[in-house]
């Protein structure tokens, strides 16, 4: 993984240091509140309904035992003990006290870690695949792209004040497993005829109250042209981009508004003017830099194994829980003899996406041990091991068990996504968490998660859509009815590389009636599917939304009531 180098380091200290005056000029009262956000969002700090709340970034969802360490030690000493993985593969801490702020980010500058682009008007967190570097279905490995995007974007003087956040995803995978459709650009990685290495270009996606479905503007793009390419359509965006309203600020609202052809003719005029006149040739990497970035990356020293371990097998047939555990949280690894491990962070009970210090300091362990100390975020809110001899799993799920870490459930109706919401947040219009809470309860029965099968239930305490909603099999989004908490249901999205959005289904419901809807719509797939093969969302795709709205809606109570 990437390692800081001189320039890095001083750069994020130096950061840390401004921002530590900063906080005292606002403790001292110098700095009122409003004069203080943009320097507080500046470096990831939200002021929500209780506290102030930091977010951390973890490039493209990797980071080490050391930083997972230092993130516990965090959690422990200035937060409640505990952090939040989020769906931008960061994590967030919901209580630091403002004069703690500097120390804690000092605390992650000892590590390589920082907070900044986490929030405002700039360039996000870019994310990436969370099987990168490891998937069997990869192309390449995307985290050099997401890197070279990062140092590109980090502090850019053009883009600091944009009309609105952006952000970027990048896979190495014909299988999206980062969502790129829903981001202001995403990149994905292919083969041109001839063998050549590029990037399918995909702008103007992205969820909130006007969902839009990202389009492909250019099918190949040479890899030297990336960055030049990405500042011709940030160049584009933060020229016309309205300002006027932030909540039609997006790129997804110029694009509509000017039309893919449109925008594609002012993009490409950009890019060739960049790389013509404007001394475009600064924008082509220098090829040392690129190497030194890619050797960040270079594949760990795999041992060469049998793809099947005696001891593996062995445990396998005896211990019905390792196998459930197995056949829900293991992928297939590129690697002979090698799984990926996802950690489900959806135990029975628990917020979605919370670990303990406590976890992560087993799980900093296991990764040191056992996965060539890397560690992974997802964008679903779960940690992964993505570099596992066949023959240690079970030693892994041992110990992840005694952490209470070692949740059979990776993609089925437990697994849900849910964002803070009310709880937290300073924008929810209704909780997340508690329903995400009664759901996986009900569902707890491991046999019947099984016979249902793939299931992402997906959970948003308001319409800004933190919790992807739009595209869960079930979508559910928590708004405020006459001053009740009703939720709205969707289903049939899709968050792959098909990626759709669901279909809104009739009325909301109280947060009492959520957990007998969902139990209605999972017998209403029971009785549609042909197979125990067919999942619900084919089921959805081939049957329609129809069954399922009589399903939730009976004939004496109109579907579109409300």
């Amino acid at each position: 993984m990437y390692s800081y180098d001189e320039f890095d380091r001083d750069y994020v200290k130096n950061r840390v240091a401004i921002f530590r005056d900063q906080v005292a000029r606002r403790v001292s009262g110098a700095l009122t509140e409003d004069e203080f956000k943009p320097l507080r969002l500046q470096n990831g700090i939200y002021l929500q309904l209780h506290a102030y709340m930091l977010r951390v970034a973890i490039p493209y969802g990797t980071l080490n035992s050391a930083q997972m360490r230092q993130l516990a030690m965090i959690a422990e000493k200035w937060d409640k003990g505990y952090g939040h993985f989020t769906t931008r593969q960061n994590i967030q801490y919901n209580w630091p006290k403002l004069v703690d702020l500097p120390d804690i980010l000092d605390a992650l500058a000892d590590v390589e870690m920082h907070a900044i682009q986490t929030s405002g008007n700039c360039i996000r967190n870019v994310t990436a695949d969370h099987f990168a570097g490891a998937a069997a279905d990869e192309v390449e490995d995307p985290r050099p792209a997401a890197e070279l995007l990062r140092q590109w974007s980090t502090d850019h003087p053009e883009f600091a004040f944009l009309p609105r956040k952006f952000k970027i995803a990048v896979t190495g995978s014909p299988n999206d497993r980062a969502v790129i459709k829903a981001h202001d650009i995403g990149l994905r990685v292919l083969r041109d005829d001839a063998g050549e290495v590029g990037y399918q270009v995909i702008v103007g996606g992205g969820l909130g109250r006007t969902p839009v479905v990202g389009e492909t503007i250019r099918e190949f793009l040479p890899k030297e042209h990336l960055l030049a390419y990405c500042e011709a359509i940030l160049r584009v965006y933060n020229l016309h981009g309205r300002r006027d309203n932030k909540y039609k600020a997006r790129i997804k609202i110029l694009v509509m508004e000017e039309g893919l052809e449109s925008f594609r003719d002012q993009v490409e005029a950009e890019f060739a003017s960049l790389l013509e006149v404007h001394n475009g040739p600064s924008l082509i990497p220098d090829p040392a830099v690129v190497a030194r970035i890619e050797a960040a990356f270079a594949p760990p020293p795999f041992e060469d194994l049998p793809d099947s371990d005696a001891g593996y097998e062995a445990r396998l047939a005896e211990d019905e829980d390792f196998a459930r555990w197995c056949a829900t949280n293991l992928t297939a690894h590129r690697q002979q003899g090698y799984a990926i491990a996802s950690i489900s962070l959806k135990p029975v009970g628990a917020a979605p996406g919370d670990a303990s210090a406590d976890q992560m300091r087993v799980v900093a362990d296991l990764a040191e041990r056992y996965s060539f100390d890397e560690l992974r975020v997802s964008h679903e809110q779960n940690l992964i091991l993505p570099h596992v001899a066949k023959r240690d799993l079970p030693a892994v799920y041992d110990a992840l068990r005694e952490a209470e870490l070692a949740t059979a459930n990776i993609g089925l109706i437990g697994d849900i996504i849910a964002c803070p919401g009310l709880d937290y947040c300073a924008l929810a219009t209704a909780r997340s968490i508690p329903i995400a809470q009664d759901i996986a309860q009900h569902f707890s029965d491991p046999d019947y998660s099984r016979l249902i099968g793939d299931m992402k239930i997906k959970i948003s305490g308001c319409i800004n859509s933190c919790g992807h909603h739009h595209v869960g099999h079930i979508g559910i989004l928590g708004l405020d009815r006459a001053g009740r908490e009703n939720y709205q249901i969707t289903i049939g999205g899709d968050h792959t590389e098909s990626l759709k959005m669901g279909q809104r289904l009739g009325r909301g419901f109280d947060a009492e009636e959520v957990v007998p809807a969902i139990e209605q719509l999972v017998q209403t797939y029971f009785s549609l599917r042909e197979s125990e093969a067919e999942t619900f969302l084919q089921v959805v795709e081939r049957a329609g939304t129809q069954p399922f709205k009589d399903a939730l809606y009976p004939a004496k109570e109109p579907a579109d009531a409300g």
